[in-house]
């Protein structure tokens, strides 16, 4: 039997690798590994089920042509371990870690806006997608499902139903989109080039989805000039109201899949979530 760890070694020179614990806990069940070759790193990632490496790979496939997507090097299955696909190395910076980097802020950015100006036909597997009405009931939902978790996550009892009295965000086309543009999907490398990846969950979703997620958790991560510099790139800003209608959804969200997850959590891992909830839902009652 051939486990994850035996095949990244195979595939290495000399048997060097290194997993990456912090590309696996974005991931949910893959396993990640930085395995060194005689031409250099590469990336070697282990679905945890066929269907992850499918809609990835049709992703990829999909959008070929934009920089700063990952570049597949070679893919297979094996009996024991799985699907896994082979990557070349995106770098062991992102722009979490990188405070203030406007530059690299502005590249990614940049990325992002050429993904959602691809035609919507580009991923021809979806007829649809995440539209206004999609995010509307979704948005309600969010707070019933957080609500089982209340004793879990330790949030105070009337938060839900302010954030219940919250409007929807606005919600404009489907477009390609990533719908997890977290700082840490952005990698970097040593010459500061940028590339977006983990593209499981790509469909077609509002712009707003992506570009309002990237500008909340940059200004948090890595300052208020990197989201400034990310917004340059992408060309368009976000009204100040319909951000923090965004960041009500997006942070209950998140909030769900931390109480989900089968990882352990204390209540200390869900305290800046539960600020931003707080501070973005008195900012939307406010406006309203």
């Amino acid at each position: 039997m051939v486990d994850a760890i035996e095949l990244a070694e195979r595939m290495s020179v000399g048997g060097r690798i290194q997993e990456l614990t912090g590309a696996e806990r974005l991931m949910g069940t893959d396993r990640v590994f930085r395995v060194w070759s005689a031409s250099g790193t590469r990336i070697l990632k282990l679905y945890g089920t066929p269907a992850r490496e499918r809609r990835e790979s049709h992703s990829l496939e999909a959008l070929a042509g934009i920089d700063g997507l990952p570049v597949i090097i070679d893919r297979g299955v094996e009996a024991d371990t799985g699907h896994w696909t082979l990557f070349e190395d995106s770098g062991r910076w992102n722009i979490g870690a990188l405070p203030e980097n406007a530059r690299t802020a502005r590249r990614a950015g940049t990325i992002l806006r050429a993904v959602h100006e691809t035609s919507p036909t580009a991923l021809s597997n979806l007829s649809r997608g995440i539209d206004q009405e999609w995010v509307s009931v979704d948005f309600m939902s969010t707070f019933r499902r957080l609500e089982r978790y209340r004793a879990k996550i330790g949030y105070r009892p009337d938060l839900l139903e302010r954030a219940r009295a919250v409007r929807p965000p606005f919600a404009s086309e489907p477009r390609v989109a990533h719908t997890n543009t977290v700082p840490e999907n952005f990698l970097v490398d040593d010459e500061g080039a940028v590339t977006l990846i983990n593209w499981e969950w790509a469909t077609l979703a509002p712009p707003e989805w992506d570009l309002t997620k990237s500008l909340w958790l940059m200004n948090l991560k890595a300052g208020p000039d990197a989201a400034a510099a990310f917004g340059a790139g992408y060309g368009r800003s976000i009204d100040p109201i319909q951000l923090d209608r965004w960041i009500v959804y997006h942070s209950a969200m998140m909030l769900v899949y931390e109480a989900e997850s089968t990882l352990r959590r204390d209540r200390y891992a869900y305290e800046y979530l539960i600020a931003e909830l707080e501070r973005a839902v008195t900012s939307s009652q406010t406006a309203n």
